[in-house]
């Protein structure tokens, strides 16, 4: 049987996911559409088909799945048994559908790569959630995300457990290190900042040494990213934070050093290559004549 965890993401609308299945497709389809299907395949066939693990994962996508096969037959029927958050073991079905046989072969490699890419993403960050369990330190992914697909791949980061950062230049400020170069200072940066920004903006600061650290905390940042710091920098600076900021750790973390990390107090691990290198989970498509 398919294991759910008890995080479950929020369900993006529509609206945000089928531009992009819509975009997909069209890059598949070309300019004559699928030429081997429709010479193969009988327009009024109809078949079955299921989507099925091959090794055990995350389950991330099924939505943008769901939508490649229903933008091509609207009528499609589709069954869910592992939704978005759920852990499969190979062989387990994680999706049922029934419709035109065309439709199911056209959009097949579509569904399958919105759902092994995603999954894959939820894989990872379930794995590095259970390597820190314990620690009470939360993972986050970045901006490092595929072109066009954030929305999409952040909400994979929700399946497997973690949580995301800000999803664009647009909904919170983080004062990186070019920032500071070119405004002279971590304080100058911040007033600038403070001068412009609306009253529920929160406001990071990026800092590699303790000694930034100490001028960030001097102008009350809501969050403090210590940027490849070791673990002994790391413990300083939970200490000169004092609970009065936000900590949040990257740079050099996976599965083997994130356990290392958490245990220094930080209360996040921002871990990039969840979403700019996380390996697809291996899901296959069988399909039948109805």
């Amino acid at each position: 049987m398919t294991e759910s965890v008890q995080h479950l993401p929020d369900i993006l609308p529509n609206i945000l996911i089928e531009p992009l299945v819509k975009a997909a497709l069209l890059e598949d389809l070309g300019r004559a559409g699928d030429i081997t299907t429709d010479a193969v395949i009988p327009a009024a066939l109809t078949a079955q088909a299921a989507i099925v693990a091959r090794e055990a994962g995350t389950i991330a996508g099924t939505r943008a799945a769901e939508l490649a096969f229903r933008l091509l037959d609207p009528p499609t029927a589709c069954e869910i048994p592992a939704p978005d958050g759920s852990r499969v073991s190979p062989g387990k079905v994680v999706m049922q559908i029934e419709g035109r046989a065309r439709a199911l072969l056209s959009a097949e490699r579509t569904a399958l790569n919105f759902l092994g890419r995603l999954s894959g993403v939820a894989t990872a960050t379930a794995a590095l959630v259970q390597a820190v369990e314990g620690y009470g330190v939360g993972i986050t992914c970045t901006r490092k995300t595929t072109p066009g697909l954030r929305a999409l791949e952040k909400a994979a980061v929700r399946a497997g457990g973690g949580a995301n950062h800000r999803f664009g230049l647009d909904d919170a400020v983080l004062i990186k290190d070019n920032h500071i170069a070119l405004a002279g200072s971590i304080a100058e940066a911040v007033r600038r900042v403070r001068q412009r920004i609306g009253h529920l903006v929160k406001i990071e600061v990026e800092v590699d040494t303790l000694r930034q650290l100490e001028e960030a905390m001097a102008v009350s940042p809501d969050a403090v990213l210590l940027d490849n710091m070791t673990p002994k920098q790391l413990e300083q600076a939970v200490a000169m934070v004092r609970g009065r900021a936000t900590t949040e750790a990257s740079g050099r973390i996976d599965l083997e050093t994130a356990p290392v990390i958490a245990a220094t107090g930080v209360n996040l691990l921002s871990v990039g290559w969840l979403t700019h290198s996380s390996r697809s989970l291996d899901l296959g498509l069988d399909m039948a004549q109805a």
